[in-house]
């Protein structure tokens, strides 16, 4: 049985929908830090303001915000490629565009130009993501989802690596208005993708006005038993992974560690084991299912936050760094892609892009409001009780999946 196991998983790694998804979650993946850690080391070559560098971060409220135009992308379907792809080619036409301009502009002398550029960057990026998303839900059956939403997790990390590292890196050499052009041209892939792939086949029941659009999913989804419970989940899931990563480099600077290791096992190693993670746990949901990998990665998760503490107690050990983020990146990158894999398969197909759309921004919530605390929970438990707290805090995540039935899941259908 394994050897007709092995061929079945080998032929869809290596199928057409997986390719595209990889190559999309690269495309989605590279413009994210553009307008965050590169543009902040080009405005802060050009000598601008601290005040204005942190006022940039603003640009980035179009990913938060990205479900009030969503609705658009359910309900008109452009004439060119189709109701998905007519507009993430667009989205991605506008996207190098934007890149491209921003290339041109003077940080130094105009960075409010800069930041109405980068605005726009950040939009249609935002943009180009609620089309994916939607894209990848209608193209993947539902027993891949979990597998296809690993390669998308993998191709965004890496395409943030080479925007990121790869444009610092580039920096050093060549002005950043070459760096932003190179940049514009590496989405080209992305672009040909979504050109040469096809359109998948529409829902019936999609709608047929903006007040559908716009109400529809939201009634559709409500409309559901235990709607609700599912919302808290997608809350509470990672919340306490979330809250250990807010204070993680504190953490090593303050127990001792040089930054030179923190950047060579946390940064580097850390990476390689978050890409095996996520494809692993790909390739397990394959054979068992979301459902039960949301149990076991999420245990993982917790478990290999509660590691923490053990590194605080033994102090500065690089062996024990390196277990330590080898176990907590390699169980994140599979509870992360179990994570986007169970929001795609609980939306609707006829409002895809809607229903992501608010999911995801719901996701993002945990990142902000769980994690401004943090640093006091840190110093007044100390580091030791402040992961172990951490750990304590998945349990709700992990406990509010006994409210799903495999009917609530697959429910979407």
């Amino acid at each position: 049985m394994q050897s007709e196991t092995r061929p079945t998983v080998f032929k869809v790694i290596f199928s057409r929908r997986m390719i595209v998804a990889l190559i999309m979650g690269f495309a989605s993946g590279l413009p994210l830090l553009l307008t965050l850690s590169v543009l902040q080391a080009w405005m802060k070559e050009e000598g601008v303001d601290l005040t204005v560098i942190g006022l940039m971060t603003l640009v980035g409220l179009p990913y938060t915000l990205k479900f009030l135009w969503a609705p658009f992308f359910d309900r008109y379907t452009l004439p060119f490629l189709g109701r998905r792809l007519g507009w993430l080619l667009l989205a991605q036409l506008l996207l190098v565009c934007a890149i491209c301009f921003l290339a041109f502009t003077d940080p130094g002398n105009q960075p409010w130009t800069v930041a109405f550029v980068a605005f726009w960057v950040t939009f249609f990026s935002a943009s180009q993501d609620i089309s994916i998303d939607a894209y990848r839900r209608e193209d993947l059956p539902d027993a891949e989802l979990g597998l296809g939403s690993s390669l998308y997790v993998n191709g965004y990390r890496v395409g943030m690596l080479l925007a990121s590292g790869g444009g610092l890196i580039m920096a050093d050499f060549i002005p950043f208005r070459i760096v932003y052009l190179i940049m514009a041209l590496c989405m080209i892939p992305g672009i040909i993708t979504t050109i040469a792939t096809p359109e998948p086949d529409a829902p019936s029941g999609t709608p047929g006005s903006m007040k559908e659009a716009v109400l529809d999913p939201l009634f559709e989804y409500f409309s559901r038993t235990g709607a609700v419970w599912i919302l808290a989940f997608i809350l509470f899931y990672k919340i306490g992974d979330t809250m250990a990563s807010a204070m993680t480099t504190p953490f090593y600077l303050d127990i001792g560690f040089t930054k030179t290791q923190i950047g060579t096992v946390v940064k580097l190693f850390g990476f390689w084991a978050t890409i095996a993670g996520s494809l692993a746990g790909g390739i397990i949901m394959l054979k068992i299912g979301i459902h039960r990998s949301l149990w076991i990665f999420g245990f993982l998760q917790a478990a290999s936050t509660a590691f923490f503490a053990w590194l605080a107690h033994i102090g500065p050990s690089v062996p024990g760094l390196s277990a330590v983020i080898a176990f907590e990146n390699f169980s994140g990158g599979m509870g992360t892609t179990a994570y986007v894999a169970f929001m795609a398969s609980i939306t609707n197909k006829r409002f895809t892009a809607t229903q992501y759309a608010l999911l995801s921004s719901l996701m993002g919530v945990p990142r902000v409001f769980a994690s401004a605390p943090t640093g006091y929970f840190a110093k007044q438990m100390g580091w030791e009780l402040f992961f172990i707290f951490c750990a304590l805090a998945a349990i709700p995540g992990l406990l509010l999946i006994l409210t799903f039935t495999k009917q609530n899941i697959n429910h979407s259908k």
